[in-house]
């Protein structure tokens, strides 16, 4: 089975890149409240590497819960590190988030290796193993009637 074509798209900065995927991506909004400068999906392009200090670029992105966002440092840059222990945590309702040295095999085979990932939990998802939304968990990170 050929390997589905990643979604993913790096933003290029002098000291850390940025890249996204639409795909993983469930608008937790956490690098948009972290560090707006760098962050803005009003602006394009909606990430900025170079808008805040590489080490805080850093610190925000590894608040995504879901593994949308990942840095990748240049040279002395500060590297995002993984938990240890690993953390689970099953949401009511939602996916199963993990933190921590992860090596995901996907349908077909491809292995990922991440810091961070949102796994569905119930199984409707198209973008096995991780959670897009489309099952039990369509409501995470945003229930309706939410404050």
């Amino acid at each position: 089975m050929p390997e589905p074509a990643s979604t993913r798209k790096r933003y290029t900065g002098e000291a850390v890149d940025v890249s996204f995927d639409p795909a993983r991506c469930r608008h937790a909004a956490e690098c948009l409240r972290g560090l707006p400068a760098v962050f803005d999906r009003a602006r394009r392009p909606w990430i900025l590497p170079d808008g805040g200090e590489p080490d805080d670029v850093v610190r925000v992105v590894a608040r995504c819960p879901t593994g949308a966002l990942r840095t990748h440092p240049r040279a002395s840059a500060a590297h995002e590190q993984a938990a240890t222990p690993t953390e689970v945590v099953a949401v009511p309702g939602g996916p199963v988030l993990l933190r921590g040295d992860l090596h995901v095999t996907a349908p077909g085979g491809r292995d990922e290796h991440e810091t961070r990932a949102a796994l569905c939990s119930c199984g409707a998802t198209a973008n096995a193993p991780y959670c897009d939304g489309s099952g039990t968990c369509g409501q995470w990170p945003h229930p309706r009637g939410a404050a």
